[in-house]
């Protein structure tokens, strides 16, 4: 686990709490957990272009309480990757409450995945499987708030919807009994992948708690995001893959700026990011401004300074 910002101390005085953001009536701006691909230096970049909190990608949370090797491959953060949330897939209280332990100094708070659909989270029982498990998201909840000392640790949950909603709002009231921070709702349910967004849902939720809620899915720039903020009555909003596509995109560009390239290949080469992650954000990033003639030659490059070459002749940067 690799760090340059040892005490949470420092972390609290750079930036403001998140609790405090959701509470200034302001639209916070979220970046996803998203596997691969919300590392810390795409969060670097997010956070140049108006991001307000971001998250690690989802780490199973016994790998990394088993596995120092698992630890310093998952997770690395520095002094100015703040507020940070680490995002774990858990189903046992106990390692998630040490896993929460071990990051504590390091993060603003964890976040249980109870979102994920995909088969492989599912048959671990993880992800999506526990918002059909409230008990245990309760006892997990209970038991990172008894191990953590830190009273300021946030213990947040990222959420799908289920069809019949009261059981979606009974989950979302019987954590925030049992001391969760905030809820992000994807309003989709665990079938649903590209279906529209149920934001009345999301909106329902919300009117349910007392505590912040986050509203997840779909949003790809700045004027989805207001738009989704006021209709939900929400305190914030998270992107994935609309962050991915421009990572400005918070900062109100329509399309990734050039600037923006050049910032991501300044702050990937910095913190050594590997050329598979470092190409793969380009691509994303370029998407809707190259051609598709262009797009095949780009994606087909295979080295730093092929990229590099690329850039500088057909963009001047």
């Amino acid at each position: 686990m690799k760090s340059d910002c040892i005490q949470t101390t420092i972390c609290q005085e750079r930036k403001k709490d998140p609790i405090e953001m959701f509470h200034s009536g302001q639209l916070v701006k979220v970046c996803a957990p998203m596997v691969r691909y919300s590392k810390l230096a795409f969060r670097t970049l997010v956070r140049k272009y108006g991001c307000d909190l971001c998250y690690t990608p989802m780490i199973v949370a016994a790998d990394f309480v088993r596995s120092v090797k698992a630890r310093d491959s998952e997770f690395t953060t520095n002094q100015g990757d703040c507020p940070l949330v680490v995002q774990f897939a858990a189903n046992d209280a106990r390692i998630l409450s040490d896993a929460a332990r071990i990051v504590c100094p390091y993060a603003s708070g964890i976040d249980i995945n109870c979102g994920c659909p995909q088969r492989w989270a599912m048959a671990e029982s993880y992800g999506a499987c526990l918002i059909n498990k409230p008990e245990l998201v309760q006892d997990m909840v209970k038991q990172v708030r008894n191990q953590v000392d830190n009273p300021g640790f946030s213990v947040s949950i990222k959420i799908r919807i289920h069809d019949d909603l009261t059981r979606t709002v009974d989950l979302c009231r019987k954590a925030e009994a049992t001391g969760v921070s905030w809820i992000t709702v994807h309003g989709r349910t665990v079938e649903e992948r590209h279906q529209p967004v149920h934001y009345d849902a999301i909106k329902i939720i919300k009117e349910n708690m007392s505590i912040p809620v986050i509203a997840n899915g779909d949003i790809r720039n700045l004027k989805e995001a207001e738009n989704v903020w006021q209709i939900t009555g929400t305190d914030g909003v998270m992107a994935a893959r609309g962050l991915l596509a421009n990572p400005a995109m918070f900062a109100g560009y329509e399309e990734t700026p050039l600037k923006c390239v050049w910032d991501w290949i300044d702050i990937a080469l910095e913190l050594g990011t590997p050329y598979i992650c470092f190409h793969q954000h380009l691509m994303y990033m370029m998407e809707k401004i190259t051609s598709r003639q262009e797009k095949k030659i780009f994606n087909a490059l295979s080295s730093t300074s092929a990229v590099l070459d690329y850039l500088t002749d057909h963009y001047g940067i």
